[in-house]
């Protein structure tokens, strides 16, 4: 591994400590930092978090819902929407008070969704895209107009990826906010088109907006942490097709999200959201393999590009991490050792085609 920008002088908040089991990782993921506290402090209105039932939203709208409360912004509800598949995720969150909403995005009609001052937007259709790619641009680029034209009047922050960008070469810093776009792919391509449809209504209507292009998060469950040290442990051969990676834990990409609410603006506030490191794939199932005490089995030799992000800008305006990459791996190890769950869902970062 190495480290691309310089060691940073602060951090997004307090490291936590390892997690030793599920209820421990929820309660790193839901602790807000003083500055989450703090910006949270100044929204006009309720959070509406869209797509709330995903890998990253519960965690989110326990991280809202704890800042505005240590804000003592007790008057503003989070409202978490999604279909509600499992009803048991719902009921999680409504017992640390987040008011949820069952409701299908594609089917139902946006004007009966609640009113909100403060949107978060998560709703994405990845998996699969190459196969259907009518569905992933139905979701990724035609439900933002609804959703911009329903809250055109509220904040929005929307989650994209840092697929947006071509492959760069591993030797740079990876791609900036202002370098050109080159998406690979209908998953990708139907990303920006979300971008794109977003930004036309915040410039039509003066729609506060703010762009989240994230790069990979990790949450111990699943992420490309998990992908690499599942393989290791159980002595499965790891691709090193794509060599190299940017990560970054979970916790620090929610604070990103909600405090980008207070950046965004007509002309989007676009952000890259990741770790400041650009890890060496074949040098974390080595650090997997010595933490299990076995051997890496890698396939395959590494490629010159990949597809890498340069958070600079995240980093200035927000902070870095305040968990680092080899915090992230010592934790992953442990998860694994202790055998906590995964969420099966791997991540196909070593993808090179943008076929999902």
């Amino acid at each position: 591994m190495h480290t691309a920008p310089p060691p940073a002088p602060t951090s997004a908040g307090p490291s936590p400590t390892r997690p030793v089991d599920e209820a421990a990782l929820e309660e790193s993921l839901a602790t807000p930092s003083p500055a989450l506290v703090a910006d949270l402090a100044g929204l006009d209105g309720d959070l509406l978090v869209l797509g709330a039932g995903g890998k990253m939203g519960p965690s989110l709208c326990r991280l809202a819902r704890r800042a505005l409360d240590a804000a003592g912004r007790t008057d503003l509800a989070v409202i978490a929407v999604s279909r509600w598949s499992d009803p048991r995720a719902a009921a999680a969150l409504a017992d640390d008070g987040v008011r949820t909403v069952p409701f299908d995005l594609m089917e139902g009609d946006p004007a009966e969704l609640p009113d909100a001052g403060n949107v978060v937007f998560m709703v994405g259709a990845k998996f699969g895209s190459a196969n259907d790619p009518t569905t992933a641009w139905a979701v990724n680029a035609a439900l933002p107009d609804r959703i911009a034209r329903r809250y055109r009047d509220a904040r929005i922050a929307a989650f994209s990826t840092g697929n947006v960008y071509p492959l760069v070469s591993v030797l740079d810093a990876g791609s900036a906010e202002g370098d050109p776009t080159a998406p690979v792919g209908e998953y990708a391509m139907s990303c920006l088109g979300r971008e794109r449809v977003f930004a036309h209504h915040a410039r039509r209507a003066g729609t506060p907006l703010s762009l989240i292009r994230l790069n990979y998060a990790v949450d111990l469950r699943y992420g490309v942490l998990a992908d690499i040290a599942s393989a290791v442990h159980s002595g499965a051969p790891v691709s090193l097709a794509t060599g190299h990676v940017n990560v970054v834990w979970q916790g620090y990409a929610n604070e990103v999200a909600l405090r980008s609410l207070t950046r965004a603006a007509a002309e989007p506030f676009t952000v890259n959201v990741t770790g400041p490191e650009t890890a060496s794939v074949r040098r974390l199932a080595h650090r997997f393999a010595a933490e299990f005490g076995t051997i890496a089995h890698l396939e395959g030799e590494e490629s010159g590009t990949g597809l890498l992000s340069d958070a600079t800008l995240c980093h200035a305006e927000f902070g870095y991490p305040s968990v680092p990459l080899a915090t992230l791996v010592a934790w992953q190890a442990g998860w694994l050792r202790d055998g906590l769950p995964l969420s099966g869902k791997p991540t196909k970062f070593d993808v090179r085609d943008g076929r999902f």
